[in-house]
């Protein structure tokens, strides 16, 4: 069954010209696109993003990170999309995500990692609609 994940490559990945090898796993693996941007966040956006972690002592270094250059965000749709895309993506610290994830194979770090994606439906849900509106995914194709 098709379900949808949210992914956001971020503003390091954009900087080192990554967006199209990132862009290029997911649809190698299957995934399908939905919906496609490019963004440069403001601050309310961000903290609407990282809402869940309001109040955690790095809060404020996610929000000045994620609005420091232009990031690009994304619907795909597959089979399983959230636990896949997580799996593909690796552990969020970068120094100890496994070779042949994207983290694994590009970030260095837990902070500047590289890359997003939604952990579960709720979060998918909150996080898709800080970028697009219902009527900028696309339908089925």
């Amino acid at each position: 069954m098709a379900e949808r994940t949210f992914v956001m490559i971020k503003p390091d990945a954009v900087k080192r010209g990554l967006i199209g090898e990132i862009i290029a796993r997911f649809e190698r693996k299957g995934f399908r696109i939905k919906a496609l941007k490019m963004k440069w966040l403001t601050r309310e956006e961000a903290e609407k993003l990282y809402e869940v972690h309001r109040g955690k002592p790095f809060f404020e270094e996610l929000v000045n990170f994620i609005t420091s250059g232009p990031v690009v965000a994304m619907i795909l749709e597959g089979p399983s999309a959230i636990e896949v895309v997580r799996l593909m993506i690796g552990a969020t610290d970068g120094r100890k995500a496994a070779p042949g994830t994207i983290r694994g194979d590009y970030a260095l770090d837990i902070g500047a990692n590289v890359i997003h994606a939604s952990d579960s439906r709720e979060s998918f849900e909150r996080e898709y609609k800080v970028f697009f509106t219902d009527e900028e995914i696309v339908g089925d194709y």
